[in-house]
């Protein structure tokens, strides 16, 4: 690939930089609700179930498919819940946080936006005075500090940030804490290592490019132990419980959500699910997004006005990869985003809102790598462009 060179101040006086002749062939690089897998189209969606309560056999039986295939390509292993719950990742991060939370001392560990807002449910709303561990944007805290006495929430891959957790050995053996996972940007597309993590969290919008609205909790053993030894303190609503009478209602991770789910969801996310296993399961997945985080790497390397907001590379995500833009304000990054847009060449690359100003660009699973190489010449003519402009 012959790259473009993005024009200084004084080319970029002289008229337009010229736009390149190749674009990707799929400028989904969204980082929610992500690029849909590769031949996806409505079409191909099982419909049976359309129209169908969503409790009758084939309603719980599709519901049932969508985790049975959820343990297969994750490799989650039988002594570990799997159920569908509302409200995407957000909804299964505070259903665990106000059922588990109070038993014991909490750590909140928070490196982005995601982290931040689980400590302000902590904080104002529980009301449990937890310990707090902050790092800014593009980096992250001293994970040897944590104390494991607690329990301790953190985000393994900040959406908003592009830093992650660089594994999970930190996470002691024999911790008397839970552990929760907000891994909404890490399952499908990164190790997770089952018996470190006790409540784990994620949205099939990211890395399998599914449909928002639903979420998904994975509770090990020692999470169950607490759900039925423990009552919280503060009311529940019902969206919330988990628990009847002491023991946990185990329907929730049999196929009968607690509330109505959107059957068109779960086969979009069961259309993704067996894409996946075709191309060869989550060893493929995490291929996929480490191939495209390396193709984008190359971008940022062969250019002096990009770089990564997480600097240290053992902490920088393989998915939503932040990248800064030398000098550009907000304002600029809206105006290369809205450049991008507008010829069809990226979509939806600008930074979170309280982010840094700079670009994210979605490198999961679904997204090809020959697309990510595609955008190269376009991110330059974007630059350009803007400050030409």
């Amino acid at each position: 690939m012959t790259d473009f060179v993005a024009a200084d101040a004084t080319t970029a006086s002289a008229g337009p930089a010229e736009k390149p002749a190749t674009k990707p062939q799929r400028p989904h690089f969204s980082s929610g609700p992500c690029a849909k897998p590769p031949g996806w189209s409505p079409e191909k969606l099982d419909t049976r179930v359309m129209g169908r309560s969503h409790r009758s056999k084939l309603g719980k039986a599709r519901l049932q498919h969508a985790i049975d295939l959820t343990r297969k390509i994750l490799q989650v292993p039988d002594t570990h819940r799997i159920g569908i719950v509302p409200a995407s990742d957000t909804g299964a991060v505070e259903m665990a946080m106000w059922s588990l939370l109070g038993a014991r001392p909490v750590t909140l560990l928070a490196w982005e936006s995601f982290g931040e807002g689980w400590v302000t449910d902590a904080v104002k709303q529980l009301r449990i005075e937890p310990t707090v561990l902050k790092a800014p944007y593009g980096e992250i805290v001293d994970l040897t500090t944590v104390d494991q006495s607690h329990d301790v929430i953190f985000t393994w891959n900040g959406t908003t940030s592009g830093v992650r957790v660089p594994n999970g050995d930190w996470i002691r053996d024999d911790r008397e804490g839970l552990s929760f996972a907000d891994a909404t940007s890490a399952v499908f597309a990164m190790d997770m290592p089952w018996d470190k993590l006790d409540v784990t969290t994620f949205s099939w919008q990211k890395v399998m490019g599914g449909e928002g609205g639903h979420g998904v909790l994975i509770l090990s053993p020692r999470a169950v132990e607490r759900l039925e030894s423990y009552t919280p303190a503060w009311p529940l609503p019902k969206i919330f419980r988990m628990t009847k009478s002491g023991k946990l209602i185990e329907g929730i991770f049999k196929g009968e959500t607690i509330n109505t789910p959107s059957m068109l969801a779960v086969e979009d996310y069961i259309f993704a699910l067996e894409w996946a296993a075709g191309i060869g399961g989550l060893n493929a997945l995490i291929g996929r997004s480490t191939a495209n985080a390396t193709a984008l790497g190359r971008i940022v390397d062969e250019r002096d006005w990009l770089g990564h907001l997480a600097a240290d590379p053992a902490t920088r995500s393989t998915t939503s990869v932040c990248l800064t833009v030398d000098g550009a304000d907000e304002g600029f990054i809206k105006k290369m985003a809205s450049l991008l847009e507008a010829e069809d060449a990226a979509y939806d690359v600008a930074g979170y809102r309280d982010a840094p100003p700079g670009l994210r660009i979605w490198c999961g699973a679904t997204v090809d790598t020959a697309d990510i190489e595609a955008l190269a010449p376009w991110l330059d003519w974007a630059y350009a462009t803007a400050k030409a402009g």
